[in-house]
């Protein structure tokens, strides 16, 4: 499977815990999480779409005022997602700047913020600079089950966690991956291209197999143009497979509760994004600090059965201590020595 999206770590494991999900065939990406984002080009800010924050601390949000400078003056709609108090924390934020010169500003900057609560209950607002970033367009809500958004790609789902005030885990999960055999194209005399993005698009949105896909390619000799049925296209040159799935978890307490909500949402993902904060043998700082260890981090991995694991978040007390760190989160997602990671 080529995989249709690319998710990184934007820091060192000792810096914000920030992931940038890139798709790799369109100019969008999302964030999981909005702490320091000066390690993100500025090309790579331009394609975000959507943020999912965990929770209000420092570390996690510091990086908004970066996005909004580059954004600014940009005909663009950015959605943040967060848990409950997100929509005044983003309101407060903008507000600390004078927007008198509001209306000279070209575009329309607007972010859209759903706050997101345990119960289900939501609320969401709009601030555009065309309002001087006043907030607006306020709507309560309930979630249908635990997903905070979907379209044709992708959803994402949440689960809220314990850090001794709400944190919100996230699940990305790919609808469904599409393959595209190329030589099965050629054998219909059809070259590749952008072409094959409308193709991924209408068997996404469900278009039916007499819809015709409009095919254009460049030759050696100039451009050539078809227009093809969808149902052949997806019968001689597709083939369906279940779709990548990207976890993120930071900042929990390991409660029964947060285990358990942790394990669920991870389950069976591709990769898994997660804080090891702490050594092993620092459960009880870990505790108090209302973060993971090393090995609680592994073994949850292991017990959600993630196919990779991925470290973040290490306090800087174990800045030379980063491979002993790795080796027990390592150690514990194998069930290496003992089940809660240590080695």
């Amino acid at each position: 499977m080529t995989p249709q999206f690319h998710p990184f770590p934007v820091n060192s494991r000792f810096e914000d815990p920030v992931v940038f999900l890139e798709f790799r065939y369109s100019k969008r990406a999302i964030l999981f999480d909005l702490g320091d984002i000066a390690a993100l080009a500025e090309r790579k800010i331009l394609r975000i779409s959507d943020v999912f924050v965990s929770h209000m601390h420092m570390d996690h949000l510091y990086g908004f005022d970066r996005m909004l400078r580059i954004l600014l003056g940009r005909p663009r709609r950015v959605r943040l997602y967060g848990p409950n108090g997100l929509v005044d924390a983003i309101g407060h934020k903008l507000a600390a700047y004078s927007w008198n010169l509001a209306p000279r500003v070209p575009g329309n900057l607007t972010f859209v913020v759903t706050e997101t609560g345990e119960d289900g209950r939501c609320v969401r607002a709009e601030f555009a600079l065309a309002d001087r970033f006043e907030k607006s367009h306020v709507q309560a809500f309930r979630l249908s089950g635990d997903v905070v958004h979907e379209d044709a790609t992708f959803t994402v789902r949440r689960a809220s966690l314990d850090h001794y005030i709400p944190c919100v885990a996230y699940a990305f999960q790919e609808r469904i991956h599409l393959n595209v055999f190329k030589n099965r194209l050629e054998a219909l005399g059809l070259g590749t291209g952008p072409w094959l993005n409308r193709l991924k698009d209408a068997v996404l949105s469900g278009a039916p197999d007499d819809h015709l896909v409009h095919a254009a390619w460049k030759t050696p000799t100039g451009r050539e143009e078809r227009d093809i049925p969808l149902g052949l296209l997806k019968r001689d040159c597709l083939k369906f497979e279940p779709g990548q799935k990207i976890a993120y978890v930071t900042d929990a307490v390991y409660s029964d509760e947060n285990q358990h909500r942790i394990v669920e949402l991870a389950r069976d993902a591709d990769t898994l994004f997660i804080e090891t904060a702490f050594a092993t043998e620092d459960a009880a700082l870990a505790m108090d600090r209302g973060h993971l260890t090393a090995g609680q981090a592994g073994d949850l991995a292991r017990r959600a059965g993630v196919r990779r694991a991925v470290a973040l978040h290490i306090s800087s007390r174990y800045v030379d201590r980063e491979a002993d760190i790795l080796a027990q989160f390592h150690a514990a997602h194998a069930d290496i020595g003992a089940t809660h990671g240590t080695a």
